[in-house]
């Protein structure tokens, strides 16, 4: 193959794609996000936990007082891709984030999710 039917084959690739938990294993409390390229999301947690700048200042506090030795990154589900390469996934990807989120309630002591405000 050449570079230009490689690059083609790359830009038609999907990435996995899905829902992901983070977990506090010394307390149970649970993190749910999800990522069109859900490795790079994960990987990109992970980087501002590490780096102390992560948007979940509850998450980042217990992050930074027991380490990353006390925390599992999964995956919980993935987003299937449908025929169409060129498709928009960010609201069924959002959809599937609020089902698990609807399931597993990590608010409060549960989790570090935030409640959304229905206005």
């Amino acid at each position: 193959m050449n570079k230009k039917e490689l690059k083609k084959q790359y830009k038609q690739t999907v990435l996995p794609m899905g829902v992901f938990q983070v977990k506090n294993l010394a307390n149970g409390k649970i993190f749910i996000d999800s990522g069109l390229n859900i490795q790079g999301k994960i990987n990109g947690c992970k980087f501002q936990l590490a780096l102390g700048s992560h948007m979940n200042r509850a998450l980042q506090k217990d992050f930074n007082q027991t380490g990353i030795t006390n925390f599992s990154f999964e995956m919980i589900d993935y987003l299937k891709p449908k025929e169409d390469i060129q498709m928009d996934y960010t609201d069924d990807l959002k959809m599937l984030e609020e089902m698990w989120i609807e399931k597993l309630q990590p608010f409060d002591k549960r989790g570090y999710n935030q409640r959304k405000i229905i206005k």
